[in-house]
């Protein structure tokens, strides 16, 4: 029969339990964070390569750019005729047209051999490619077989060209940004990656994070409970919320309060992994060894231990070598809100990925809630959406409870300074959990290679932008309408001669972007070019009847200048227009058409050749009402960072000299 300890050791042994020097300094979260952070390198991990097919949930390790366009090919949309558009003006019921059809039936994966010469058609499968000549497909179901004789068709309604064609790099424009890194990887960017042809992705490595709880009345889920004993729910949660922050979980269990024990345990979990996190023992409790552990482990050792937060306040922040290990409270509710405080963060920067933004509503709390002073309190509540608003009630369980956090829509916070928050206070709530965001940022109008740099400085800041192109005019009607927070532009104003200042208007402001050099591009080794200025070129071009155009669409900055250079002119090809600079290209390089207009960097990712026609300023209208959103403020600031502007100029843009100060651009009233 074990004796009874005497009075003695009793004593000493409540005098032991009574001590709080364990304490070492009791810090604010801001405080805890700096030093924790300090001496943590907060890069992602690293890289590794693996198969198309083992990266789904991955991040990416590097922006990934098309080397291909998709389609690679202009390609019919249905299944019919391939047609010149301009051949089918007029036609109608009481005025059907007859084609002529080509000696060739055009099936996907073949390359078309004859041209479509005026009053012919050829038969085109769906996905076939677009023949020379052709700038429209009619669909099989609108024409009629003409019996007897050469084989023909008849058509009784006009096309518009372009009609039923994708063209080259619609979807993915060769050259373009595919996807960014930090991106973590679903079925949709699978989709696109297996689009480009790539069949190994570089990922970045996932953190292992080694986790273990410790206590002696700790007992493994699917054990019979002892007296006294509850099951290990942290372990659980914590590995769980590990996969969902990015790393990888070494679960490795429960151990009880032996100092020499959970010592070795926590060196293997050292080795093992890139940081170790564990559960319990860091209080003022007798049996609470774990920042005693961590101490021992090496330098420079324990950190923080004590933070002034309610729930958390016995939290042990340390390092050991280059590696963090936390010693997180262990009731569930305090352990889970300081892992994502704290933890979190360095296992998402570890893993590649941004810091998690949070999403916060306003709401009414409709009684007063006591706070203890000289902690950050947090408060788990629960919003219910009433006639007068929304309304957050506290849940009411403590830091024990293990399904407060589970259970909770969100949480608030109670100042440090304040001993209660009263009744009918509007307070912001925090939620809990993934919704879906709306972007930080909408940008409407003209695309451009280098506007990719600017949206990846935004993403680095942990901003997501959604970039529609539609063309300048297009943007600068979503601006006017308050659809979109900026507009990219390049219209030059016939009138004037000058670019984008006559697009100001009452609530929009014009902030000067970069220039891009537009210039005539055809293909390399062609006699009719080398040696021109784009002006006799062009000259050249307009005498010669066999010489095919592609054109751009109209709205495009480019059309204009175009239209400006033909001065009336409708050479053959003008009305294939296609509606980005990569789809001109292209057409030029796959043999389609024989020159066309787009910019200078296009070019060389075709390799062909260009003849420089004038500089373009690509500026930039923002919505006055938005630019004191942080994400429009963000934008701004990018425009102007000198890392941003020297990835502008690598893809070739330039920046006028003396370049003008962002934020002076001419207001609109």
């Amino acid at each position: 029969m074990k004796s009874r300890p005497d009075s003695s050791d009793l004593i000493a042994r409540v005098r032991a339990a009574a001590r709080q020097e364990q304490f070492l300094d009791v810090v604010s979260a801001e405080e805890a964070r700096a030093r924790f952070e300090a001496h943590i390198d907060m890069a992602p991990l690293g890289d590794e390569t693996v198969l198309l097919g083992d990266c789904l949930g991955r991040v990416l390790a590097h922006d990934v750019v098309a080397a291909v366009d998709a389609p690679p090919f202009d390609r019919s949309n249905v299944a019919g005729f391939a047609i010149r558009a301009a051949d089918t003006l007029g036609a109608g019921e009481a005025a059907p047209k007859t084609f002529t059809l080509n000696g060739e039936v055009i099936a996907c994966g073949h390359a078309p051999a004859l041209e479509v010469a005026p009053g012919t058609a050829t038969a085109i499968a769906t996905g076939g490619v677009i023949p020379r000549g052709a700038d429209a497909v009619v669909m099989i179901e609108q024409t009629e077989l003409i019996a007897g004789g050469a084989p023909a068709v008849e058509l009784r309604r006009a096309l518009s060209p372009g009609q039923f064609v994708s063209y080259a790099g619609s979807d993915i424009a060769r050259g373009e940004t595919l996807l960014r890194r930090g991106v973590r990887i679903g079925s949709r960017e699978i989709g696109m990656l297996a689009a480009s042809g790539l069949a190994h992705i570089d990922v970045v490595r996932r953190p292992k994070v080694a986790v273990l709880s410790t206590g002696d009345e700790l007992v493994e889920p699917g054990q019979a409970l002892r007296p006294a004993s509850v099951y290990d729910s942290n372990g659980a949660i914590l590995a769980a919320a590990v996969t969902e922050a990015g790393g990888i979980a070494l679960a490795m269990g429960a151990f009880p309060d032996n100092e020499m024990a959970l010592e070795e345990a926590v060196r293997e979990a050292l080795a093992a992994s890139d940081m170790v996190v564990l559960s319990g023992g860091t209080s003022k409790g007798a049996g609470d060894l774990s920042y005693g552990v961590v101490s021992r482990l090496g330098k420079p050792g324990i950190l923080v231990h004590g933070v002034a937060l309610k729930p958390g306040k016995p939290l042990c922040l340390g390092i050991v070598g280059k590696k963090p290990v936390v010693v997180l409270p262990g009731f569930p509710t305090s352990a889970i809100f300081t892992f994502h405080a704290f933890v979190a963060p360095v296992i998402r920067a570890f893993a590649g990925l941004p810091p998690q933004a949070a999403e916060t509503v306003t709401a009414r709390v409709p009684m007063r809630i006591a706070s203890e002073m000289g902690r950050k309190e947090f408060v788990l509540v629960s919003l219910i959406h009433g006639d007068e608003g929304t309304i957050a009630f506290p849940t009411g369980k403590g830091s024990g409870s293990v399904t407060s956090f589970s259970q909770a829509d969100g949480f608030l916070e109670i100042d440090a300074l304040a001993s209660s928050l009263d009744a009918d206070s509007e307070v912001g709530v925090t939620l809990i959990g993934s919704a879906t965001r709306a972007p930080d940022l909408v940008i409407m109008g003209s695309h451009d290679v280098a506007l990719d740099v600017v949206v990846g400085a935004l993403a680095e800041r942990g901003l997501s932008a959604r970039t529609l192109a539609v063309g300048s005019l297009g943007g600068v009607a979503a601006a006017t309408r308050g659809e979109c927070d900026v507009a990219p532009v390049h219209l030059i104003d016939p009138a004037s001669g000058q670019y984008n200042v006559h697009l100001v208007s009452p609530g929009l402001s014009l902030v000067p972007g970069w220039r891009r050099m537009q210039g005539v591009l055809f293909r390399s080794g062609d006699k009719r070019f080398e040696g021109r200025g784009a002006q006799d070129a062009v000259a050249a071009m307009l005498a010669d009847r066999s010489a095919l155009m592609v054109n751009r669409n109209a709205g495009a900055g480019t059309r204009v200048l175009i239209d400006n250079l033909l001065k009336g002119a409708r050479p053959p090809g003008y009305a294939n227009q296609p509606k980005s600079h990569n789809a001109v290209a292209a057409s030029i390089a796959q043999g389609r058409a024989d020159w066309g207009v787009a910019i200078e960097p296009v070019a060389r990712l075709y390799g062909l050749g260009f003849l420089p026609l004038a500089p373009e300023h690509y500026d930039f209208l923002v919505v006055d009402a938005r630019r004191d959103r942080p994400a429009v403020e963000a934008f701004l600031a990018a425009l102007r960072d000198e890392k941003t502007r020297a990835g502008i100029a690598a893809v070739g843009m330039s920046f006028p000299s003396p370049s003008p100060f962002v934020g002076e651009g001419r207001g609109g009233g």
